[in-house]
């Protein structure tokens, strides 16, 4: 262990200049109220590193005790025993099974004059607490990703109107390498929230075990520290790539020191680099953010003479999990209740579902091409996505079978019908449709009167419809009067004035 040091550098200087001035050890003692032999032993020590008062005007505190006292094991201009490279070890550690026992081990193989198992782990905490507080952190390799949005922000400028929209800088940092993402998003919606993580797993080239993020409402619904909320989508995305999500603490800062950190080191290397240049495009800012974060993770590390790349392609990456072999498709999740016409509202269009699921609540999920629907956990409808057009999409297998046959009315269907008996009656059928303000109303006129024409014989059916035509007799009871008075075998002229009115009363009326 290092000399305890009961005296400061003052009160030591204070005893030199004592002691060539004649004043005995024990009055020193006495006057500094510590022992004599606390004394003699800072004596003895200034008098091996060839000090005496008065001192050189240079020679600082720092410097003073760097001469008077010994570093971890280390005396001055030699080594008492041979010492491993520190550095090497302490990226050894960070493989996984690797501890310092396996590495002290390893070590007295190639030294057994070494020091022991204890004063191995000394001094090796002693080059731990000498590095950066990102490093100090024990990460295993391929455990954990920290990921977080950085305060700082990037301007874009729109080319046409001059407008300058800031963009967010979304920040990943591997924990045993350092090894570091980062990209613009517009947003931290959960679209942009989860792509990010898709383009970050891609540039790791493999999945680490954990995701650790911080509370963000687009990652987690519920900060807790025994049951955190985790947003539905998020963990779809974190299950197709095997991964779990671990959030950071609330108010908790020290659980993601490492993004913290590496955020911090981001801002300064990226943004503080690029804060000259104008982009006018998210893709122009990420291609020279990417060019920022080559240099950066190429940037060797002063304490432990290795790059994040080396530390990562060396330690980091053989520890990932294998990717999925294709991306994750955001889906966004969501909660509804199928109402009385069997359909559901998704993003402002209308899905239709079997029709015994009506006031049942159901699950949905929407991607950039597709809605699926899920009751119970059973995928009970899947639909191409409306993005324009008719709200309504239904499938006809969702309808009860009366639905079905009338969905299946259209205008070619009864035109259809009609030209099945005869051009006139397809006339009639094309007069009666374009006689509505809407085909649809025409429907119903049009199936009464194909049942009219069920018991005539195609001539006489031809017959009704070309007199129908002529006087202008497009309703239901108009032809069925024109059948039941045969007045289709009467000359047009003489019938003309009496039907061009379905409402004229008649003679009985006035009787």
């Amino acid at each position: 262990m290092p000399a305890k040091r009961e005296l400061t550098m003052r009160q030591i200087r204070q005893i030199l200049r004592l002691v060539r001035d004649g004043v005995s050890a024990r009055e020193i003692g006495r006057t500094l109220g510590v022992a004599r032999s606390t004394i003699q032993d800072n004596l003895r020590r200034a008098e091996a590193a060839g000090l005496a008062w008065p001192l050189p005007a240079e020679l600082t505190d720092d410097v003073l005790e760097d001469r008077l006292f010994t570093h971890a094991g280390v005396r001055r201009g030699f080594r008492r025993r041979p010492e491993p490279d520190w550095a090497a070890l302490a990226c050894e550690l960070k493989r996984p099974g690797v501890n310092l026992m396996v590495l002290w081990e390893e070590y007295r193989e190639t030294h057994p004059e070494g020091y022991g198992y204890s004063r191995f782990c000394d001094l090796f905490r002693e080059f731990e607490r000498r590095l950066s507080p990102v490093m100090r952190q024990d990460h295993p390799a391929g455990d954990k990703v920290f990921v977080d949005y950085s305060g700082k922000r990037i301007g874009i400028v729109d080319r046409e109107t001059g407008v300058v929209r800031e963009a967010e800088i979304f920040v990943a940092v591997l924990g045993a390498s350092s090894f570091t993402y980062a990209e613009a998003t517009w947003t931290q919606t959960l679209p942009d929230w989860i792509g990010a993580h898709v383009r970050m797993f891609r540039f790791f080239g493999g999945v680490p075990r954990l995701i650790v993020p911080d509370n963000l409402k687009s990652g987690v619904h519920k900060a807790s520290f025994y049951d955190p909320e985790i947003n539905r989508s998020y963990g779809r995305m974190a299950s197709h790539y095997g991964v779990g999500i671990l959030p950071a603490r609330p108010r908790k800062p020290k659980d993601k020191a490492k993004v913290e950190a590496g955020v911090r080191f981001a801002q300064s290397y990226i943004l503080g680099r690029l804060r000259r240049q104008t982009f006018f495009s998210l893709a122009e800012a990420n291609e020279a953010i990417s060019g920022m974060l080559a240099r950066m993770n190429d940037h060797v590390m002063r304490r432990l003479g290795l790059s994040r790349r080396q530390l990562f392609e060396t330690v980091e990456r053989p520890a990932l999990a294998l990717l999925p072999d294709t991306d994750h498709e955001f889906a966004e999740w969501g909660f509804a209740r199928v109402s009385l016409d069997y359909h559901v509202e998704v993003a402002g269009f209308f899905y239709s579902v079997p029709h015994q699921l009506i006031r049942q609540q159901v699950d949905t999920r929407l991607t950039a091409r597709m809605v699926e629907i899920f009751h119970r956990g059973k995928r009970v409808a899947v639909h191409q996505r409306r993005h324009g057009g008719r709200r309504h999409g239904t499938d006809p297998d969702h309808m009860p079978s009366s639905h079905r046959r009338y969905a299946e009315w259209t205008p070619e269907r009864f035109r259809r019908w009609g030209a099945a008996i005869g051009p006139q009656t397809e006339a009639l059928v094309i007069a009666i449709l374009a006689n509505r303000p809407h085909p649809e109303q025409g429907f119903r006129t049009c199936l009464g009167v194909l049942r009219l024409f069920k018991d005539l014989a195609p001539v006489r059916a031809e017959a009704v419809s070309a007199h129908a035509v002529a006087v202008g007799a497009l309703t239901y009871k108009s032809i069925a009067s024109i059948i039941a008075a045969k007045l289709d075998r009467t000359p047009q002229a003489e019938t003309a004035a009496v039907l061009t009115h379905a409402n004229l009363r008649g003679s009985d009326y006035f009787h």
